[in-house]
């Protein structure tokens, strides 16, 4: 019985450390809001998130209506606490643009994703050079996996330890 006790603690215990590590940064907004239409062309795309983001290799992509030139005046965002914001070039063509991207989060987590928002007058500009395009889309961070294999790797040494050291001593 007390065996049964000491381990339930123990892996209370446990699960009470992990449960930060499992806690991730989540899209809260964009500017322009995702799914708005615009008349003309936003100077700045900003990408707000639920907890602070960390500097360094955030990137976020704005994609046109063909789905593969890129807008962004910029290889890498600008991190201002919670929200991350990159420089638009003038938009070119009317309709449908993609806000991609992927910051590393407070707690080292990269987050990623979409939004999307409407141009509804065509602009004159035109779209970033190809090589701004290439570097637009690789990034950095621990994998997830990582993670999980470390807490169930923890999990498994403390139980292990609980079961050896609460053992009755054989006579």
């Amino acid at each position: 019985m007390r065996r049964a006790v000491l381990l339930a603690a123990l892996m209370l215990g446990f699960a009470g450390l992990a449960g930060p590590a499992f806690a991730h940064n989540t899209f809260v907004g964009s500017s322009p809001g995702n799914g708005a239409t615009v008349g003309s062309s936003p100077k700045q795309v900003t990408v707000t998130f639920g907890e602070p983001v960390q500097q360094g290799e955030n990137r976020i992509s704005v994609l046109g209506p063909d789905g593969r030139s890129q807008w962004q005046a910029q290889r890498l965002a600008t991190v201002d606490g919670d929200s991350v914001r990159v420089p638009l070039r003038e938009l070119g063509p009317a309709g449908r643009y993609t806000i991609a991207y992927r910051v590393i989060s407070a707690d080292g987590h990269p987050v990623s994703g979409t939004a999307t928002f409407t141009l509804s007058t065509p602009g004159h500009g035109t779209p970033a050079d190809p090589e701004q395009s290439e570097q637009a889309g690789t990034g950095g961070g621990i994998p997830v996996w990582v993670w999980v294999a470390g807490v169930v790797l923890l999990l498994v040494v403390a139980i292990g330890l609980a079961l050896r050291l609460t053992r009755p001593a054989r006579k």
